[in-house]
């Protein structure tokens, strides 16, 4: 994990989105197009990781959590690499070691400390992160989006970045995850970076279930990325 609280970099380019994921791959199926937009237009992006992705499916491709960690590092670095994050200058990625699957168990406030360290730092002009229902109901993406939605909250509005939720025009088909369905909008047209997206999705070989899962539930995310924004008045 990460080291303590950092000073704010006042010479750092101000990074046009910050991405607060628990996963690998929670990047590149719903926000890698967006990223290479701005990437390509000279702005400089980030990604906090909370967990290796130890817990995930291995597909038969390794034997133990420790190995399908190691290759799921080596994954993301490969889709990062793909999408240009981290060979752009001022771009940052930043990787955690939370227990995967578990961070429902871990600290509230330690999570939430991760998320309002990196704004305060990285000072980006959005945040993006998974919306209340954690967009599937998996419990780490649930944990994340608390976390960082209470990092948000007790920012000072002069400090506070814009905040997006992944976002889908489909509402869940279960009854719980439902009610707390966001509709998205702020819809953008990818169908440019297509072919790099998917070539980046395809970085991440061990989850080769999950992609199919998606293209086959949202085939049309893959050229459109839909976000939710929240309204800067966190009463609302």
């Amino acid at each position: 994990m990460l080291g303590g609280m950092s000073a704010p970099h006042p010479d750092r380019p101000r990074l046009k989105l910050l991405l607060i994921v628990p996963h690998p791959d929670d990047e590149v199926y719903g926000a890698s197009g967006t990223l290479m937009t701005y990437l390509q237009a000279g702005e400089p992006c980030g990604l906090v990781t909370l967990t290796r992705g130890e817990a995930g499916r291995t597909l038969g491709l390794c034997d133990s959590p420790e190995e399908l960690a190691r290759m799921r590092d080596v994954e993301l670095a490969a889709c990062l690499e793909t999408i240009g994050l981290t060979t752009h200058p001022g771009s940052v990625h930043e990787q955690h070691t939370f227990p995967d699957k578990y961070l429902q168990d871990q600290p509230l406030d330690t999570l939430t400390e991760v998320a309002r360290e990196a704004m305060t730092r990285l000072r980006p002009e959005t945040v993006l992160t998974f919306p209340p229902n954690g967009s599937n109901g998996h419990p780490d993406h649930v944990t994340t989006h608390r976390a960082v939605k209470a990092a948000w909250d007790n920012l000072l509005a002069s400090e506070r970045p814009g905040l997006w939720y992944y976002a889908s025009d489909t509402p869940p088909e279960n009854e719980v995850l439902r009610a707390q369905w966001l509709s998205p909008t702020i819809r953008r047209d990818v169908s440019a970076h297509v072919t790099r997206k998917l070539q980046a999705i395809a970085c991440h070989r061990s989850q080769a279930l999950s992609t199919v899962d998606f293209i086959r539930k949202f085939p049309e995310r893959i050229t459109l990325e839909t976000f939710y924004e929240v309204s800067p008045d966190p009463t609302r």
